[in-house]
């Protein structure tokens, strides 16, 4: 099985980061990805729950760090139908007691109808996201347009496994002066919920 090195992230949400934003823009040619992702929004947790790639996807914060920066790990990564071994590693996630569960496994839309969106403590929120990626001093630097349920947000993130370098690079960006924001916390915000 291939060894998970956890990264360290730095990530922030709003409508512009000025010069910071032009500095990040002169690094070449970004890569571009578009995605639609489906955000599963837990009142009982603030682990990063989300169907990307007909993937059910769920990392867990590991630590921060004197800096602020977050590091995440993945905890699981299982297609659609997902067997109740793998809704229980979902409900756990999630921090919620196991349903009476009806099947042995559920499909994409049997999870969603089921299990989902009748559950008071879950939020659904459909994501769309353009995501424009740079390597800048061997850590990946992304500008992202967002839209969630509607809404439209953006945000700049820095990645790499090494935290120093993590610094190093939002310093050198002018990005030290942002408030730290992970896309739960960001989209908690945008539905209401506290985090």
């Amino acid at each position: 099985m291939e060894k998970i090195i956890p990264r360290w992230e730095w990530r922030t949400f709003g409508d512009q980061f000025g010069d910071a934003e032009k500095k990040i823009r002169e690094h070449g040619e970004p890569r571009i990805r578009t995605s639609e992702e489906f955000y599963i929004l837990s009142r009982s947790s603030n682990d990063n729950t989300k169907i990307r790639d007909e993937l059910m996807d769920i990392k867990t914060l590991l630590r921060v760090n004197d800096f602020g920066l977050e590091q995440w790990t993945p905890i699981l990564k299982e297609g659609f139908p997902i067997p109740i071994n793998g809704l229980a590693i979902v409900y756990k996630a999630w921090n919620l007691p196991f349903p009476d569960f009806k099947r042995d496994e559920y499909t994409f839309e049997q999870f969603i109808e089921e299990l989902v969106k009748p559950n008071e403590n879950l939020v659904l929120v459909n994501v769309k996201k353009e995501r424009h990626g740079y390597l800048i001093d061997e850590a990946i630097v992304e500008i992202a347009e967002v839209e969630a349920n509607g809404k439209h947000i953006r945000t700049v993130a820095v990645e790499h496994a090494d935290p120093d370098l993590v610094v190093k690079v939002v310093k050198d960006l002018g990005l030290e002066k942002y408030e730290i924001v992970n896309y739960i916390k960001a989209l908690k915000r945008l539905e209401g919920l506290t985090y």
